[in-house]
């Protein structure tokens, strides 16, 4: 696993005590990178993502395999005072522990910072939460979304004036899993110069909010005079900047500012660099309708999406094709670079995830790291961690304090 091969991180070990997605997100980078991640899996069905996208004929999880890779699993039954202890024995075998319960809840359990403190001083503690462990919207239940909508992040997507929209993607969770690991590296650092360790409080809220570009300050600038909203397809600030209906497909473009020029070059109309209705960023907003309009009726007179966007590419102007899911899956570009990766399950064969999007050039090649087993790590860690005996974690079996799957 993970902690045996030689990384950027090798030799730094965490606890991870997350489910779902926004925590996995986190800590799977930390196995990418080669840190030793013991994840704890709560006795007797583990993490809740065991039971989605079993599309392999068995009760194999797909979305397990992908978020998981390289961590080793201990499945332990939290209810029991023996399953907490074995949580807390390992605390100070640990450099970093990571969760993603209901703010308060670690408390609960026995393990607050504080506690964790008294287990090992230097220890650091990621706390990741949909609003945050402090505000008064803290102890409500979240989700990405969730997080989003209170973000104002969703009111900014959609038609103008219709139902705002989310987006099919888990923006929040995974953005809100690479900002607990910016901040685990920087306390580790911290904890190199000082011997201190702390507490980090990440939430998808504040993650979510760190994304806006122009809408807060242009709001709070114009003292309420802007009030950005969603605008459909198309940036809300310049223009032409958004998606476009080509032959047989859609395309976006981002002819913004100075590269206006280069568009009015592709489609062979110099004289409307400098016209007066749409010579300027602020010219192509007012007069939005009449500016797609000329840019799709261009885009009709060629045979297909990829032609027009070849088309643009060539004469400089930023441009790409609305790839679907399933074009995106066998794009060269995206095979070569390892952003679509290929891995093989044991139980599930081959198929696609998405690669690791940090690359590393003493570290060229993607660790070979696998998913995990229910339960698979439970023997290993026990015994070689903790010291405990083959008798003793048989008995702990057969009382079901440890639990194991096939799967």
């Amino acid at each position: 696993m993970a902690g045996a091969m030689e990384h950027v991180l090798s030799g730094i070990r965490v606890l991870d005590l997350s489910r779902a997605l926004a925590g996995p997100s986190c800590t799977r980078m930390f196995a990418e990178m080669g840190a030793e991640v013991i994840k704890v899996e709560a006795a007797p069905n583990g993490d809740l993502v065991r039971g989605i996208s079993k599309l392999r004929g068995n009760d194999r999880s797909l979305y397990y395999i992908q978020q998981n890779l390289g961590k080793k699993s201990v499945c332990v039954n939290l209810r029991d005072p023996r399953g907490m202890a074995i949580v807390a024995a390992l605390v100070p075998k640990v450099d970093v522990v990571v969760e993603n319960f209901k703010p308060g809840t670690m408390a609960e359990m026995g393990l607050g910072y504080e506690r964790l403190r008294e287990m090992r001083k230097d220890i650091i503690l990621c706390s990741i939460s949909a609003l945050g462990q402090s505000g008064p919207l803290a102890r409500l239940p979240g989700y990405d979304f969730i997080a989003q909508a209170y973000s104002g992040v969703t009111s900014m997507i959609g038609e103008a004036n219709g139902t705002p929209y989310i987006p099919l993607v888990a923006v929040g969770d995974v953005n809100t899993g690479v900002h607990g690991a910016l901040a685990i590296l920087a306390a580790l650092r911290y904890r190199d110069r000082t011997g201190n360790g702390q507490h980090l409080d990440v939430g998808l809220l504040d993650v979510y909010y760190h994304c806006h570009e122009v809408s807060v300050h242009q709001f709070s600038g114009s003292k309420g005079q802007l009030k950005p909203s969603r605008q459909g397809p198309h940036l809300n600030y310049l223009a032409p900047a958004g998606v476009f209906k080509a032959t047989g497909g859609w395309v976006v473009i981002m002819a913004l500012l100075h590269h206006w020029k280069d568009l009015c070059k592709a489609m062979a109309r110099p004289e409307l660099v400098d016209d007066p209705k749409l010579g300027t960023d602020a010219g192509r907003l007012a007069n939005r309708a009449d500016m797609i309009k000329l840019i799709e009726d261009w885009l009709a007179t060629f045979p297909d999406r990829d032609s027009a966007v070849a088309h643009m590419q060539q004469n400089a102007v930023p441009a790409a094709p609305v790839l679907s899911i399933e074009e995106t899956v066998s794009h060269p570009h995206l095979r070569a670079r390892g952003t679509v990766r290929t891995i093989e399950d044991r139980f599930a064969g081959k198929f696609e995830i998405p690669g690791m999007p940090l690359r590393f050039s003493a570290f060229p090649k993607d660790l070979p790291l696998e998913a995990a087993t229910l339960g698979q790590h439970n023997g290993e860690v026990l015994r070689d961690m903790l010291g405990r005996s083959d008798k003793e974690i048989e008995e702990l079996r057969a009382a079901n304090v440890l639990s194991e799957g096939k799967y």
